[in-house]
Formats: structure tokens, sequence, C-alpha cells
């Protein structure tokens, strides 16, 4: 078995470091604290014209066609220093990636090259609703045919980069008498658009520089032509997108978790307690090996779920896995990270707290990890039936 990295994937993999300590770093901090969009939207653009918005996306659509491993190589690289940047990037590529997956030729030539060169600083992925979280296939919104268009109306939650997307991929009801998830359509609607209204944006506990809002749809009519997939096809589309999507999010974890444990040893490594460093105590050691262990069985997760991706085989199980376990170790590593660094690690002044605090949505988003458990004993089960 090789383990070594492609020349490609080193090189995705030291760009996406390079441009997180030179252009990321100076400013995390800072938009954690502060609403600076325009700086936050500034680097989006950068990460755009360096390939990063369509990582698994042909390049003849303008994606950079490196494949699912490079992916969650750069998505760890990039939140390491700056998770709002990291999830708005995964959920670029996201939306680049199902409307490849089942989009017209038209339609990928209309808005695929537009989030992959940043004219569109984001795509939005528009699925949860207030009564449709864990059970998308709950969801209220209605999409009724009226001749050659769709009329929307309803509402959805947490959409990430509503303010500033370019084209939203919305589900919606297409036959509400169909049997639970049976009758749902996806749609493409263009920021803009009469009747799509970008509703309240969340206060959130972390990732604040990333933006997520409500995002209404009253009486908003889109064309027949902007259906992606077959009629009532919608909410396989949403279950295959939100499968890939979770290596994103369980390495954007990895990413988090990493730089908790990096600043953590290397603080033990210069502060003195008891006439020596306290990187020389047992208790820390043990926190740094545990730490690193676990974030290393991750990283082997999210490869092999991310390599079966790229090779066309099936990955829905290793990528619940590779998420679960990820992200559950992300936010052990940051507690681990705040108790090496006691008291100093619960304040502003060091960046703990707000890996902590990053680190903790990316069990939530994507599928809760009760669910991820929900989906891997399923495709156990399976096996066993």
């Amino acid at each position: 078995m090789n383990f070594e990295l492609t020349e490609e994937q080193k090189l995705i993999q030291e760009t996406a470091r390079s441009f997180a300590a030179s252009e990321l770093e100076p400013l995390a901090a800072r938009l954690d604290r502060e609403d600076d969009r325009p700086a936050f939207l500034a680097n989006l653009k950068k990460l755009a014209e360096l390939g990063f918005m369509g990582l698994n996306v042909k390049e003849a659509y303008g994606g950079s066609e490196a494949g699912g491993v490079a992916f969650s190589l750069a998505m760890t690289e990039i939140a390491r220093v700056c998770a709002s940047t990291a999830v708005t990037v995964s959920v670029n590529n996201m939306v680049c990636e199902v409307i490849q997956a089942v989009g017209t030729e038209e339609q990928k030539r209309a808005y695929i090259p537009r989030i992959c060169s940043g004219e569109y600083a984001a795509g939005s992925f528009a699925l949860t609703e207030t009564g449709a979280g864990s059970d998308p296939s709950a969801m209220c919104t209605r999409a009724v045919q009226d001749g050659d268009h769709f009329v929307l109306d309803g509402s959805k939650i947490f959409i990430t980069s509503a303010p500033y997307a370019g084209v939203f991929v919305v589900w919606a009801v297409t036959d509400k008498d169909a049997p639970k998830g049976k009758g749902i359509s996806c749609f493409l609607v263009e920021a803009g658009t009469p009747g799509l209204i970008i509703g309240k944006q969340e206060h959130k506990m972390g990732q604040h520089a990333s933006a997520t809002n409500e995002v209404i749809f009253d009486n908003c009519r889109v064309p027949a032509s902007s259906m992606m997939g077959r009629l009532n096809d919608g909410f396989r589309i949403a279950v295959a997108e939100l499968t890939g999507g979770r290596i994103g999010i369980g390495s954007l974890g990895l990413g988090i978790g990493l730089a908790a444990m990096d600043f953590a040893t290397r603080y033990a490594t210069e502060r003195t307690q008891f006439g020596q460093k306290i990187s020389s105590f047992q208790a820390l050691q043990w926190m740094m090996a545990d730490g690193y262990t676990e974030l290393e069985a991750a990283r082997l997760l999210l490869m092999n779920a991310a390599f079966r991706k790229e090779t066309g085989r099936s990955f829905a199980k290793e990528a619940s896995m590779a998420k679960l376990f990820a992200t559950e170790a992300a936010n052990r590593a940051c507690y681990k990270a705040m108790q090496m660094l006691g008291g100093y690690g619960y304040t502003q002044d060091f960046p703990i707290e707000r890996y902590t605090r990053d680190a903790r949505i990316t069990s939530i988003y994507e599928g809760t990890s009760e669910i991820q458990r929900v989906i891997i004993s399923r495709e156990i089960l399976r096996n066993f039936s």
C-alpha cells in the first residue's frame, strides 16, 4: 500500500499551506472579532484565482481537476488557519460538483466557471429548513409549475454564504402526494431573482467570518430550465452530494485540531512550572500523544474516503466514518490544547478558544455525529442481511 502523495497533490498542499500562512493568518483572529467582509471576500477571490474553488471539477468548466485527495489536503491546510474561509471553500466546491454531476451542459457552463474564477464569491447549498435538518426529506418549501416556470415558496435556514452567493442550489417539493423523499426536485436560483430574499444572519458561536443566513422564497419564479436533474429526483441528488461534502468538513475539522495541538505543544516547550518546561511532565506528554494519534487516524480515514471517491468506488460509509471520527477528534484535540495552556487557553489572548469554538460546529453541520452513526451502522448491517 502506497501512502505517498503525488507531486501534484504535494504542490496543492504546499500552495494551500503557503497561502494560509501569508494571506489568511494575518486576518484570521481579527475576522473572528470584527465584521470585515471585504477582506474576507478578497481572500476568497485570491483562492479562486489559485484554483481552489473547483478542485474536483473538470478543467473544461474552469476547475482544477485535481481530485478528491487534493481537495481534502487543501481543506486541512486552509482550516489550520481560518475555518471560516475553509467552510466557504468546501461549500463552493460542493456546489460546483453537484452542478457538474447533474446539471445540463448549459447549466454547467453558465455557473461553474463563475464560481471557480471568483466572479461569484460563493455558491450556496439551500437544503436545511426549520423542520428538516437531519431529516431533509421532511422539507416544506414548494415548487409549483406554472407554464414554463416554477414558483418557489418557503424558507431555508443555516445557508452558508447566502449574502454574497451568486447562485443557490435549492431543493423543493414538487409532488406533495409522493412518498416521503420521492417528490423533491433541485433548482438553480440566481442571486437577485425576484422573490429570493436573504433573511437574518445567525449569530454563531464560531466561524464568525462565514455568513450563515435564512433564505426566503416568496413567489419566486424561476424558468423550468433551472431544474437540475430529473423531476422528483432531488432528494437522491442531495444525499449523494452531502456524502462528498463530509470529506470536506472532516478535513476542515482535522485542520483545526492540528492547529490547536501544534500551538499547545509549542507552548508546552516554552512555559516553565516547578522549575522545568511543562512539556517534560508526563501528563502533558500523554495529551500530546493521544491528540496527535487520534488526528493521524483521522487523516488516514479521510485519505481513504477521498481516494475511494476519486477512484469511483463507493465511499458513503467511509466518508461518514471519516467525518465522525475527524470532527470528534478535533473537538477533543481543542479541549486537550486548552487544558495544556491552563487559564491562558480560556482567554482571547491565545487562539485556542477560537479553535475550540470553530471546531464545535464540525460535528453538527453536514450531518451530525449521530446521523453519521446511523449511516455507518446501516451500511454495516446491509452486509449482514
